[in-house]
């Protein structure tokens, strides 16, 4: 393979191959600490979501009895999980701060708004999540939760917690492209937020299947409606975590065989894999659960059914719930980009010999092209998510219609009873 133009005239020099640059994964209590920082991060932006998307509103509608349990349950584990951020940011920071590896907590306090770019926005990380945690509190109480507040007080966090999560991927210096950077953000912002607010979702309906989560009285009409509500708002962020990856992947990756012969190439392997996993069980609880769950409502009861979808319900959501955090923990181990490796790689085999600096490639150049394709990959990904949508919605109104019909033969055809008199 002929060794890429972009390096550098005086590193082509003939001697033997030694072996490539090592690429390693990097120590695991690094990324061990990276996963609790994004995970409670997230999981607070997607419990606090589905609250305000799919619950709340369902809820609303069934009555105040209803609304006061789903939300003070959601709001626990969603200030939890925000309580739970600020150490772990802290952490983070405290990690990175220290030169020997450990954590130097004064250290990372004393970075937050230390008049830097980077300071504020940890800064702001650290006091938006604390922010948002302390408006839920108030609704983590039941004699509470379904008081007039709380429709402003849910808004209140999920923005903060959105734009505690877009710090992380917020530019810490003025950009010498503009554009570029501000589209590389777009892209960033809709990976987190369409991940938080569909894995996050998904650790909230796995805490609303528990035990007390909903009534037992209000199961059939609250589940029904709120998963429906749920898969609108997860294929949507499903599209925007297709379509920000495969930039991110154009970015990183020149070629299928970089997930193979990188390092980082073979981490987003295991990552694709594992979202790939969870594509096929949400595909699953869209064309299968959902659409039985109607007709269940339709039949107005049916007991096997409605047994069967209780045990196996919690059973999805907690597989994706874990397949979830999963994605989560390989992300951290992703460093550099399979470009640099196999370029750098390649690098060092034409030159023979170890390199002090090694040598970088160019961010890639932007043509006409690469719009066109990702124009078409857009409107592709949409057309399939809506399509899907269309198409479980319409499996789930013919269950409904057949099981109703079926429930409306089997009472007209019951015998009347014995204390009935027929007409003259």
């Amino acid at each position: 393979m002929p060794l890429p133009s972009q390096l550098p005239g005086h590193l082509l020099l003939s001697a033997p191959s030694p072996a490539a640059p090592s690429t390693p994964l990097g120590p695991f209590e690094d990324s061990a600490v990276a996963w609790t920082t994004w995970v409670t991060l997230m999981g607070f932006v997607g419990v606090t979501a589905l609250a305000v998307i799919a619950v709340g509103p369902v809820a609303r509608r069934i009555g105040p009895g209803a609304l006061a349990v789903t939300t003070a349950r959601l709001a626990r584990v969603a200030v939890a999980l925000g309580a739970l951020a600020v150490p772990a940011i802290l952490t983070d920071l405290a990690h990175s701060a220290s030169p020997d590896g450990g954590y130097d907590y004064g250290a990372a306090w004393n970075t937050l708004y230390d008049g830097s770019n980077s300071g504020r926005l940890a800064g702001l990380e650290v006091t938006l999540v604390a922010v948002g945690a302390v408006l839920l509190a108030p609704l983590a109480a039941r004699r509470t939760a379904a008081g007039a507040a709380r429709p402003w007080l849910s808004a209140a966090a999920l923005a903060a917690g959105a734009v505690a999560l877009g710090t992380t991927k917020f530019p810490d210096a003025v950009p010498d492209d503009w554009g570029r950077t501000t589209f590389e953000t777009v892209m960033w912002m809709l990976h987190l937020i369409g991940g938080a607010v569909w894995l996050g979702g998904v650790a909230g309906l796995a805490a609303l299947a528990l035990p007390g989560g909903t009534a037992d009285a209000d199961r059939g009409a609250f589940w029904s409606p709120v998963i429906r509500r749920f898969s609108a708002a997860a294929m949507s962020c499903v599209a925007a975590i297709t379509l920000s990856g495969l930039f991110l992947y154009w970015e990183h990756v020149d070629g299928l065989s970089q997930l193979v012969s990188t390092m980082y190439g073979r981490v987003l392997g295991v990552k694709i894999l594992i979202f790939g996993t969870l594509l096929l069980l949400g595909a699953f609880n869209q064309f299968w659960l959902h659409p039985r769950v109607e007709a269940l409502r339709a039949a107005g009861d049916e007991r096997p059914l409605r047994t069967l979808l209780v045990r196996e319900f919690p059973v999805l959501v907690g597989a994706e719930a874990v397949l979830g955090m999963a994605v989560v923990f390989v992300a951290p181990f992703l460093h550099g980009s399979a470009r640099n490796q196999a370029f750098q790689a390649d690098a060092v085999k034409h030159v023979g010999a170890s390199l002090d600096a090694l040598p970088k490639l160019p961010a890639k150049d932007v043509s006409t092209a690469t719009w066109v394709w990702g124009t078409g990959e857009t409107l592709l990904v949409l057309a399939v998510m809506i399509a899907g949508y269309w198409a479980s919605g319409v499996l789930a109104r013919r269950q409904s219609a057949a099981k109703a019909s079926t429930s409306r033969s089997v009472r007209s055809a019951a015998p009347a009873p014995s204390g009935s008199r027929s007409g003259s």
